[in-house]
């Protein structure tokens, strides 16, 4: 078996670099996404504490529940740059088989999970009112709401710089590549948790708004609830099962697996045995491949072929069976 850790043969010192290799799979702009995420999640905390103290200097639940349900996404944006963290931390610990670029992929599942949870007590929450309405004190409110929209933005804005490099520079390597490795979802979790708060503010207002100013339409609240709670919901299962399929290992792109797969077979030869393509980390991609093959082709010439036409793959392990009378 040859990879990339080592050559068959005896390497001398000056081969030093070209047969040891770390396993750091961080994305591109892991250090400034890890800078956005803390700064998110500080502005976030101020505000929330701004809102509490207020809700009880001047007796106001609204802006005291609103502070309380702010530090959900203080949490989520806690957890985000704490994965970032933890991964830059852990980039050279050898326990990590293969680096710790999943830090954010596990924090991301942990995050959308609380999101779906949010969702369903939204969805609970006004089912509740529709059968049972409620009065609204409708000025107090639309205040709060203002209010949360304001922070939403704010913090959309210190994170879209990475959410939108990270998704622009995946679209590019997607059209070139024809896969969809590059996307950060930690980043993606982060970004997703301040949009749905803005999304339910939103709606929150729209609503608010028009039970202000128009008499019976009270029973837009919770509707726009409801709404809200499904759209977060979509989110969130999204996420959940994008980050859960990098966690488990699934194959990150079958089409390219297939290309592959028919590259070695038509244009070199040999028969794959076994082949696993799978994430790392964000933009990073690692290949073990298998194969058997009737003439003596060694496993550094499959590798060279490889990475001359997949530059981008980060870890490629080869492993050829000469087998003279196979067909």
């Amino acid at each position: 078996m040859a990879h990339d850790h080592a050559h068959a043969q005896t390497p001398s010192v000056h081969d030093h670099g070209t047969w040891t290799k770390d396993h750091v799979f961080l994305g591109a702009g892991h250090g400034r996404a890890e800078s956005r995420a803390r700064l998110a999640a500080l502005i976030t905390a101020v505000f929330m504490v701004v809102e509490i103290v207020c809700g009880l200097a001047y007796h106001s639940m609204a802006l005291l529940a609103d502070g309380v349900h702010m530090a959900t996404h203080v949490g989520a944006l806690g957890l985000a740059a704490g994965a970032y963290w933890l991964a830059r931390r852990h980039a050279g610990n050898t326990r990590f088989t293969f680096g710790s670029g999943k830090f954010g992929d596990l924090a991301a599942f942990a995050s959308a999970i609380i999101l779906g949870l949010t969702a369903l007590a939204v969805a609970w929450e006004s089912a509740v009112r529709l059968l049972t309405p409620q009065s609204v004190a409708y000025g107090d409110a639309l205040l709060i709401a203002a209010i949360g929209l304001a922070v939403n933005l704010i913090t959309a804005l210190v994170l879209k710089g990475d959410h939108g490099h990270d998704h622009g520079h995946a679209h590019d390597h997607d059209h070139k590549h024809g896969h969809s490795h590059g996307h950060d979802n930690n980043m993606r979790a982060a970004y997703v948790h301040v949009l749905a708060d803005a999304a339910t503010s939103v709606l929150a207002i729209i609503a608010l708004g028009a039970g202000y100013y128009y008499y019976g339409l009270g029973l837009l609240d919770p509707l726009c609830g409801l709404v809200g709670a499904v759209v977060i919901g979509a989110w969130a299962f999204g996420l959940i099962r994008d980050s859960a399929m990098v966690l488990l290992d699934a194959d990150s792109n079958p089409k390219r697996s297939s290309a592959i797969k028919n590259m070695i077979e038509q244009e070199m030869g040999s028969r794959v045995a076994d082949l696993h393509l799978w994430r790392l980390g964000p933009g990073h991609e690692g290949l073990i491949v298998s194969l058997v093959s009737p003439d003596a082709t060694s496993a550094e010439q499959i590798k060279a072929a490889l990475r001359q036409r997949y530059p981008d793959l980060s870890h490629v392990t080869v492993e050829v069976a000469v087998c003279a009378d196979c067909t």
